[in-house]
């Protein structure tokens, strides 16, 4: 179990390693719950825990001083005691929305107490001309400001929470389990609703209306309805782009109305 815990760390660090080389997308809950997956040797459950905690933290994204829970130790704590108490998908939501508004808690103290000395040192580098310097401190302040703090969480978390969270299981009443599994079929909603806030307006609803329509009135398959509106984005795209090139080589300016 010692093994498993720090191979847990190591995966929520993989994910974590944004923070060091840029996104990648590694932290999406798609990718952890896999991951713990092969580590626990359940790849089967872990993917599928994998999608239904994606779709709940499919809005997850930080938008300016907008910071969401953070769902790397969400999931992977999530998916790796639902598979080791064999319990259902209701228990990877259960603790791992909870965990994931706790570690951020933990993600912020570092940000706020250990990153700032490394930002410092790295203006003083960038102000002697030292860019070897600067990335030293880039590297240095999001492995030991973030990436660190949540390896070490969900190392720490897994392999003292395990029987913890059993013995928590056996005493939930029946009743509660219930409106855990209705709360899990209401949580994929939210996260669609949170990913439509940050793309939807008056130029694109149409389209999502479209594909409603097509989905529930025509019975057609999501994902034909995907490959539909991709062909559509592309052939709108060339549209556009063949309209700009027309305008241009006309003479004409996009600001002139005739």
């Amino acid at each position: 179990m010692l093994l498993q815990a720090i191979l847990l760390g190591l995966v929520a660090m993989l994910g974590n390693a944004e923070y060091l080389f840029g996104t990648s997308l590694l932290s999406r809950p798609l990718v952890m719950g896999a991951l713990t997956g092969v580590v626990l040797g359940d790849i089967p459950t872990g993917v599928t825990l994998a999608a239904t905690l994606e779709l709940a933290f499919m809005g997850a994204f930080s938008i300016g001083a907008s910071i969401p829970p953070e769902m790397i130790s969400g999931t992977v704590l999530g998916t790796a005691f639902t598979i080791t108490t064999g319990a259902g998908p209701e228990t990877a939501l259960t603790v791992g929305l909870p965990v994931a508004s706790l570690v951020l808690i933990a993600k912020n103290v570092g940000m706020v107490f250990i990153l700032p000395p490394f930002v410092h040192k790295a203006d003083a580098y960038a102000a002697e001309g030292n860019m070897a310097g600067v990335a030293r401190m880039h590297f240095l302040g999001g492995f030991f400001g973030v990436n660190l703090i949540i390896g070490v969480i969900v190392a720490c978390g897994y392999y003292a929470g395990g029987p913890a969270v059993q013995a928590l299981l056996n005493v939930i009443p029946e009743w509660i389990s219930n409106g855990l599994q209705i709360t899990m079929g209401l949580l994929p909603a939210i996260g669609f609703g949170l990913l439509l806030m940050m793309i939807m307006d008056k130029e694109v609803a149409c389209f999502f209306f479209l594909g409603f329509a097509l989905s529930v009135y025509l019975g057609i398959p999501v994902t034909a309805i995907a490959i539909f509106g991709a062909i559509i984005a592309i052939v709108l795209t060339q549209l556009r782009s063949n309209s700009a090139q027309t305008a241009t080589e006309g003479g004409l300016d996009e600001d002139d109305d005739f």
